[in-house]
């Protein structure tokens, strides 16, 4: 049976239009937080504190922060104090994708290759508020 002349024109649009919008929604699902705050631990944590520099800067209150200005550490290097970067969902995925790329010359030589440990670390990382003063 051959579908009718006009449903043809009537769902081709619509069928490609689904097509468009399968990649937008697969790179703004949510991450997982709890699955993140595993990873971060993993991952990050051989030089990385919520609350305490080490080799790197503390994370908590990354959301919001321009970078290379966590209180307490001093290590940042100069080409990520001059990026003008500011920490959201979209500057952590391209760094933590790579670190180099964003900002040539920046001290973190480590990336996060697979796009649901990104989108879970990041997830984590938003649950992570500015300490109380």
């Amino acid at each position: 049976m051959r579908p009718a002349p006009l449903a043809l024109p009537l769902v081709l649009p619509l069928l490609l239009l689904g097509l468009l919008g399968c990649p937008v929604a697969a790179r703004s699902a949510p991450g997982d937080p709890v699955r993140g705050q595993s990873l971060y631990k993993a991952l990050c944590t051989a030089c990385h504190s919520v609350d305490h520099a080490g080799l790197g800067p503390p994370h908590r209150g990354v959301f919001g922060r321009l970078a290379g200005t966590a209180k307490g550490f001093g290590g940042y290097s100069s080409a990520l104090k001059r990026s003008g970067l500011v920490w959201d969902e979209a500057s952590l995925e391209r760094w933590l994708t790579d670190p180099e790329g964003l900002v040539p010359g920046q001290a973190m030589g480590v990336s996060v290759p697979d796009a649901a440990d990104r989108a879970d670390l990041i997830a984590y990382l938003r649950t992570l508020t500015p300490a109380k003063e």
